[in-house]
């Protein structure tokens, strides 16, 4: 950390969050991220800090829940609480969140005090009332749809970007049930991005990329998505995404043209 302070400012049985580079006073930038869905044994990790931004001087706050309750337990409140109180002498606050992440960045973005938002393959709730097409979590059947309503809890007025894949035809459908609730709220569309839906910018310049735009306060839709358009065909999941979508929409020569170009990415 070069010296740097860090310190935890929430440490809850179920929630944690905890702050790299605390600000000296008012004024300075926040970023905020989220730690995504776990594959694997529940539990906390060990959090670190993004150095591009502590770098400019930001300060960095990393939020994780032990399981996949979608940020959604006993301590929610008191979280959101803390991250109220915590936030209001920042400048400017940016949160970052993927799939189980974005969605909690849209539940607190009123706590947040967010200015920005990048979301990527986020979900507007795994409530059956709510998302009757949503199908691939098994812990939806334990979804609080009170504590987790967007509609009550986050922040309508808030700014920024939400990627999706609009092959992804679930995230496609919770992509346009979150601009009803977030009308200010862009949407890129990461053709062949799959989920999340900067799969593509992974394989080839990295997530970085969009980091940079953020610390420039230019990551909106039209700078992500001509970030996405110039290295995709460089990405095999591109191809292997495109395949994948011709194959269902009875495309047999698009979709050997696309494996094969994976192929030959592959081959090096």
């Amino acid at each position: 950390m070069s010296g740097r302070a860090e310190e935890w400012v929430f440490a809850g049985a179920d929630l944690r969050a905890r702050l790299f580079n605390p600000p000296s006073g008012r004024g300075s930038d926040l970023l905020v991220t989220f730690r995504p869905r776990l594959d694997g044994a529940a539990g906390f990790d060990r959090p670190e800090p993004v150095r591009r931004f502590l770098r400019r001087d930001w300060s960095h706050l990393y939020l994780q829940s032990r399981v996949n309750d979608w940020y959604l337990n006993a301590e929610t409140e008191a979280f959101a609480d803390r991250l109220r109180s915590l936030t209001e002498g920042f400048a400017y606050r940016v949160a970052i969140g993927f799939s189980m992440g974005g969605y909690a960045a849209l539940r607190f973005s009123r706590a947040l005090r967010l200015d920005h938002l990048v979301a990527v393959s986020p979900q507007v709730s795994l409530a059956a009332s709510v998302a009757p097409f949503e199908n691939r979590y098994p812990e939806a059947a334990d979804f609080d749809r009170e504590l987790g309503d967007l509609a009550r809890h986050g922040w309508h007025d808030l700014a920024g970007t939400v990627l999706y894949d609009p092959f992804r035809r679930l995230d496609r459908l919770h992509a346009e049930a979150i601009g009803l609730l977030f009308p200010r709220l862009d949407f890129a569309r990461m053709v062949f991005g799959g989920h999340p839906a900067t799969t593509v910018l992974r394989e080839t310049v990295g997530f970085g990329a969009v980091q940079d735009l953020i610390l420039e306060r230019r990551a909106g839709r039209s700078e992500i998505l001509a970030l996405h358009r110039r290295h995709r065909e460089h990405a095999p999941s591109y191809w292997s995404e495109c395949a994948a979508a011709c194959a269902r929409h009875g495309r047999p020569e698009v979709e050997r043209a696309a494996l094969a170009c994976q192929a030959a990415l592959a081959a090096g």
